[in-house]
């Protein structure tokens, strides 16, 4: 049997906390992915944060610029001054302008003492240098410290910034503060933009809902404005109509075809039953007609089977499965032409399900077809347990490729070989297993031997005796 496995069923608070993104949720069997409205207030939350982070950061770094730069020109202009007044009356301590300031003076007898009580001062060169001490109370008490130094004296100008360092915290709090102030405004007018942008969206959708099941939907533009969902509920006018058109030139051509076809197998059926009833028939005549006769329910089966397909509507009636499998393996020992095959049935009592004879002859005939097309000599078995029916055979098995493409469309088993067939059999059987909610599957045989096993399960199927 050519087939294979197969089945149907301290540092700044701007540093980057608020731009984070949202870490990616697993992915599900189904790929995940965000509503457009989530993902447009996100949007508008991710823009409002970075936009205020960034801004955020540019304050304070020119704030720290400016500061910066107008402390030491401050105190750049005072060690000047302290040393000119140094210079025209060293015996006099001269006054400093600017409060907040501190400055010491040592001539050169006093190098030595300086380098014992100020270490870190004496080793600084001219300059400005911003210094952190720990103060008497033991907190960090920052300051600047001006360096003049001159072969004969050294001038020292320390500025207290332990008052610009609270107001710079009090600062980096207040961005902080504003970044989360900020953040929350995006995420409000986010969610408020993307109600405002999604309703027509999710209004065409419920409309789209609700002509589900519809054979003429209504059209959907006179609806919205002409904006660009008004374009989309146009395009989807204009899809549905030439969908209906689609399916109902399929359902006249379905209905003309069934048409079409039943009345030459209506002629044919009647022909054969009225030669077969006479009495003067030879037995290899009378063979030759029922075998015709067995063409002929076949046929119709089959296009009974493929119009209900098309419509993908359920047939009515019950099956008993025993007495449709006795009939398929009848037809194909006619068939056998001397192949040394063998078809039989086995298994407990039978078993009816809700389908008309019609879709499980179709079903099951292609998997007891293919046993025995694909299987040279030995054994075809139609095997019925509960709930479902297995086709057994002694064939060649399976192939991976076999395995992977079983239940495509037009495609063939490696051991096709040269037979007639086009490869839609299998793909008949999916679709009325879908149809009729059955299961189908195929693996290699377990017992040791070169074969295939098909099972086709049923769904409700119960025993003749609860019928």
């Amino acid at each position: 049997m050519a087939s294979a496995t197969g089945s149907r069923h301290p540092k700044l608070a701007t540093d980057g906390a608020a731009t984070d993104g949202v870490a990616p949720a697993p992915r599900r069997p189904r790929r995940f992915r965000r509503r457009l409205r989530t993902r447009i207030i996100l949007s508008f939350l991710l823009l409002g944060t970075g936009l205020t982070a960034l801004f955020a950061f540019l304050t304070d770094y020119a704030r720290q610029r400016v500061e910066n730069q107008l402390v030491e020109d401050v105190m750049n202009r005072n060690i000047d001054e302290y040393a000119r007044r140094y210079a025209l009356d060293p015996s006099r301590s001269p006054d400093l302008p600017v409060q907040q300031i501190r400055a010491f003076v040592f001539p050169a007898e006093r190098f030595d003492r300086v380098r014992q009580e100020y270490p870190e001062w004496a080793q600084l060169p001219n300059g400005n240098h911003t210094i952190t001490d720990i103060g008497p109370d033991g907190e960090p008490f920052p300051y600047k410290l001006a360096v003049r130094k001159t072969p004969d004296t050294w001038f020292f100008l320390a500025y207290d910034m332990s008052q610009a360092a609270r107001g710079e915290a009090q600062l980096k709090r207040a961005l902080f503060a504003s970044i989360l102030l900020f953040s929350a405004l995006s995420l409000l007018i986010g969610w408020w933009s993307a109600s405002r942008v999604m309703r027509p969206v999710t209004e065409l959708a419920a409309r789209l809902r609700a002509y589900r099941g519809s054979s003429q939907p209504k059209k959907l533009a006179s609806h919205f404005p002409e904006d660009e969902v008004g374009q989309l509920a146009e395009a989807l006018d204009d899809y549905s109509t030439r969908l209906t058109e689609v399916v109902q030139r399929d359902r006249e051509f379905n209905a003309d075809v069934s048409h079409e076809l039943r009345t030459p197998l209506a002629v044919i059926k009647g022909a054969v039953e009225l030669l077969l009833s006479r009495p003067d028939l030879d037995e290899r005549t009378r063979a030759r007609l029922q075998r015709i006769q067995r063409a002929e329910q076949q046929c119709s089966d089959l296009i009974g089977s493929l119009l209900l397909l098309s419509r993908n509507e359920r047939g009515q009636g019950q099956s008993d499965v025993a007495k449709v499998a006795e009939q398929l393996l009848d037809s194909h020992r006619a068939q056998l032409g001397g192949k040394p095959l063998e078809l039989r049935l086995e298994g407990g009592p039978g078993m009816v399900i809700d389908a008309p004879e019609a879709a499980l002859s179709v079903a099951l005939g292609n998997l007891v077809g293919n046993a025995v097309k694909y299987t040279p000599a030995g054994e075809v078995v139609v095997r019925l347990v509960p709930g479902a029916a297995q086709v057994v055979d002694t064939g060649p098995g399976l192939s991976e490729e076999d395995a992977a493409r079983l239940f495509q469309r037009g495609y063939r088993g490696t051991h096709a070989g040269h037979s007639q067939g086009a490869g839609i059999g299998l793909s008949i059987v999916g679709r009325l297993c879908d149809l009729y909610g059955w299961d189908v599957s195929v693996h290699p045989r377990q017992d040791g031997q070169s074969g295939v096993v098909a099972t086709l399960s049923f769904a409700g199927a119960r025993p003749i005796a609860e019928a």
